[in-house]
């Protein structure tokens, strides 16, 4: 059959391209009957504490998601840049996931932990001071403005409702220590939201100021969280393999 022949029959090419279409869709679907699930089995991998999850709501009121992805895509220049690429495990918890697809700035995936805390105060107060041909704008308001956490407990209650696995009863509190430990169960108790924000808070001193919390505390706990949960070198490459 000519190519020229299928262009010239509309009725042939329709058929042709849902016949094209369905074996391209049975491909992608019929395996999905065929795993558990698709997403990975990796220790570590928690919600957010409260601190950590007002930094994320801040991150994203301030927009830093359209310049910053939050995905190290399989390919080996941005392994070797960034790190392990990214699991479905870790954004399990996240309402919405901040992949992204564009960079103006650098991925964010695996930045926790790689700077220290002062030098993301001043990197999100003035970041030409650290990195003088970034354009990206300073947010100085965060280390003045007090963090409002007046409704932690609301914000964790609607994220239980999409499925993050924060307790406010005695049967979930005990799931959650059998689940991630009796440790971080205690900070993913809904009940104990403020106390638990204010501790973690005053513990880490993330923006170097202990007289109040501020945004810019949240936002530096949030940061500073991602890509540390899974300790890749326990697990092989093919074992992540059996997910996809």
């Amino acid at each position: 059959m000519k190519h020229e022949s299928v262009e010239t029959n509309a009725g042939l090419l329709i058929i042709l391209t849902l016949a094209v279409i369905s074996i391209g869709g049975l491909v992608e679907i019929v395996p999905l009957f065929y795993i558990n699930d698709t997403i990975e089995e990796v220790e570590g991998v928690r919600p957010y504490t409260p601190l950590e999850q007002r930094g994320r709501d801040i991150y994203v009121r301030e927009g830093c998601y359209t310049c910053h992805s939050q995905m190290v895509r399989p390919f080996r220049d941005e392994m070797l840049r960034y790190g392990h690429y990214s699991l479905a495990a870790e954004s399990q918890y996240d309402h919405p996931f901040q992949w992204g697809s564009k960079r103006t700035g650098p991925d964010l995936a695996r930045v926790g932990g790689k700077y220290s805390n002062e030098w993301q105060v001043q990197h999100l107060i003035d970041p030409q001071s650290l990195v003088p041909e970034s354009i990206m704008p300073g947010y100085p308001w965060l280390a003045t403005t007090p963090l409002d956490y007046s409704d932690i407990e609301g914000r964790m209650i609607a994220l239980k409702r999409v499925g993050v696995p924060y307790s406010i009863n005695r049967d979930e509190f005990e799931a959650n220590v059998e689940h991630f430990g009796g440790e971080t169960a205690l900070m993913l108790d809904i009940n104990r939201a403020e106390d638990n924000l204010i501790a973690q808070a005053q513990a880490g001193n993330y923006d170097g100021d202990p007289s109040f919390i501020s945004e810019m505390d949240a936002i530096v706990a949030y940061l500073q969280v991602l890509g540390t949960m899974v300790d890749f070198n326990e697990y092989s490459e093919g074992y992540f393999a059996e997910f996809r």
